[in-house]
């Protein structure tokens, strides 16, 4: 292991246990791999833009935002008090990708971006964007194209939502491949928005690698890779520039007096490594963005600490399997046993960190953050709420902010926790939920 990070052994220790533990990076051997340019986000920016008439047309839902996938930022005094949170250490908001519309989860960024993009590919293909407005795409013509064409994915839940309603809407044929432990309500969704589920017995990983399997067999079908899709990270990226513009309005400076600290759940890594990029472009080394993982399915952080030397023995991107943990979580949208490694590549050199949390640490952040503050997230939404306790009380984070001369700046520094799904879970189900949440947190 690396002397110039001395915790990296506790750190392993704690992880191979399934002990909540941050890793915290800038500083180790490694840097990114894998650079991404301004142009490429803004890129995704205007195709956003340029879409969205066409989305405001598709979905009434958007018509209030000009067709603008987007969330608020929200001030949660009450939530920071609940979590031990001192005003001293800085404020604590929520970008509430929890209520974006469409899909209803942070997905809505990435997996509309990509199904955009291929449709702007196909109708440029055939003509049908000569005079550059895009409501033509919701044509029959246009439809009679598209319905010719297939778009699959492998997921969780959350991303196929994303993918299978906005490919159904434009009229592709839409296939997404389900892991087991997808929750039944999100395929029926699915199923009445006339996509193809496809169930398999298997994790993530699994269901993504029989989804390319078959893609790869038709050349009418575009399989959206999760873990390799740049389109997906620049879907996500794209939330950065509006996020600037929120916390100007919300007056809360960023630069060396003023730090950004993100707390963002991941689970293969896309969304969370989008987002920290495109918030570094925008404010360098004042932005410290940290990913949020279930403690037996941390494979981001296991793919760092490969990529810091600490995992001797084990292959350069190893699965969180090769560690002896079974990946099991009722954080579905985040039981992903192996990282993306395009999203490793690009964050390795800024990332502040990866922290693990366990589920019944989510079910009562659920609970506080419905009963303090009004709103309702799925489990794996509430991951980012104890990353300002990891980044504060652990070891590893006092470590970080001592390296980087943080402490003094800490009174004001603006925290945002990324809340990444929830929208459109059953009310049965988001009782349950709220109630195991409940008698979890009275008997903390």
């Amino acid at each position: 292991m690396t002397s110039a990070y001395p915790l990296l052994p506790d750190i392993v220790e704690d992880l191979r246990q399934a002990r909540p533990t941050l890793w915290a990076g800038r500083g180790g051997q490694t840097q990114s791999t894998h650079h991404v340019s301004v142009e490429q986000v803004q890129q995704a920016v205007q195709r956003f833009e340029r879409f969205a008439p066409l989305l405001a047309q598709l979905f009434p839902e958007l018509q209030a935002s000009g067709g603008r996938i987007e969330s608020p930022l929200l001030a949660v005094p009450q939530m920071q008090a609940a979590l031990g949170l001192s005003p001293d250490l800085g404020q604590c908001w929520v970008k509430a990708d929890h209520g974006l519309p469409v899909a209803g989860s942070i997905k809505a960024r990435g997996g509309v971006h990509e199904v955009l993009e291929y449709a702007e590919h196909i109708a440029l293909q055939h003509g049908l964007l000569q005079d550059g407005d895009y409501l033509q795409l919701a044509s029959d013509q246009a439809r009679a194209v598209f319905a010719r064409h297939q778009v699959a994915v492998g997921s969780t839940g959350n991303l196929g939502l994303s993918i299978g309603v906005m490919a159904s809407a434009l009229g592709f044929k839409a296939a997404v491949h389900m892991s087991a432990d997808a929750k039944e309500w999100k395929k029926q969704r699915l199923r009445l928005r006339g996509v193809q589920v496809v169930e398999h017995a298997g994790d993530y990983a699994q269901a993504v690698a029989a989804g390319r399997k078959l893609a790869e067999q038709d050349p009418f079908c575009h399989f959206v890779d999760d873990e390799h899709s740049l389109s997906l990270l620049l879907g996500y990226a794209a939330a950065a520039p509006h996020l600037a513009q929120q916390l100007g309005q919300a007056a809360c400076v960023v630069d060396a007096e003023h730090l950004l600290f993100v707390y963002i759940p991941c689970g293969v890594g896309g969304a969370p490594g989008g987002v920290a990029l495109g918030l570094q472009q925008i404010f360098g080394e004042h932005a410290h963005c940290f990913f949020a993982e279930p403690v037996r399915s941390p494979c981001f952080m296991v793919e760092m600490l490969a990529g810091e030397s600490a995992l001797p023995g084990l292959g350069p991107h190893p699965s969180v399997y090769e560690l002896g943990m079974d990946n099991h979580t009722e954080a579905d949208g985040l039981a992903v046993p192996s990282a993306s490694q395009l999203a490793a590549d690009v964050v390795r050199g800024f990332l502040g960190g990866v922290f693990t949390v366990e589920d019944a640490t989510l079910f009562r952040h659920l609970y506080l953050l419905e009963s303090t503050q009004g709103m309702r997230i799925e489990p794996s939404a509430a991951a980012g709420f104890s990353g300002p306790q990891a980044l504060l009380n652990s070891e590893a984070g006092r470590d970080y902010l001592q390296r980087h001369q943080l402490l003094e700046q800490m009174a004001q520094a603006t925290h945002i926790v990324w809340t990444t799904g929830g929208l459109f879970v059953p009310e049965a189900e988001y009782a349950q939920f709220l109630a195991r949440g409940q008698k979890l947190q009275q008997t903390a």
